[in-house]
């Protein structure tokens, strides 16, 4: 399973960014979907993840309200529109899938296929 993730740039403080990220290579449908980043200097954190049908999310606490994930199952496509957008927002954000749990997870260590990551920035 091979994940593009695209979409990161430049961005003011207060600005909207939307990440996408495609898979190929499997069955997009099946998996689990979530978003990670990992800002310099620091630990990858998890921001959200959403289930296989789209149905349920979870976020980390800090995001909620200001990013939301959505994914296309027919384009193999998932989504993270972030509004408000904060210069700790500043990092590289990575996508990935899990193949085998039963639910969404905060726990990188679930996922089996990651993307390459896309810069975010966010100036003050």
């Amino acid at each position: 399973v091979q994940l593009q993730a695209s979409g990161g740039g430049l961005v003011q403080a207060g600005g909207s960014l939307r990440l996408s990220c495609v898979a190929s290579g499997g069955t997009f449908r099946n998996y689990i979907m979530g978003w990670f980043r990992q800002a310099p200097g620091k630990v990858r954190e998890f921001v959200v993840s959403i289930s296989r049908n789209g149905n349920s999310a979870v976020y980390a606490d800090a995001l909620q309200g200001r990013f939301t994930i959505s994914r296309d199952n027919a384009e193999n496509t998932v989504y993270l529109q972030m509004n408000n957008l904060k210069v700790e927002d500043t990092a590289v954000y990575y996508c990935a899938a899990d193949d085998y749990s039963d639910y969404v997870s905060r726990t990188a260590q679930r996922y089996d296929y990651w993307g390459q990551g896309t810069q975010v920035t966010v100036s003050s």
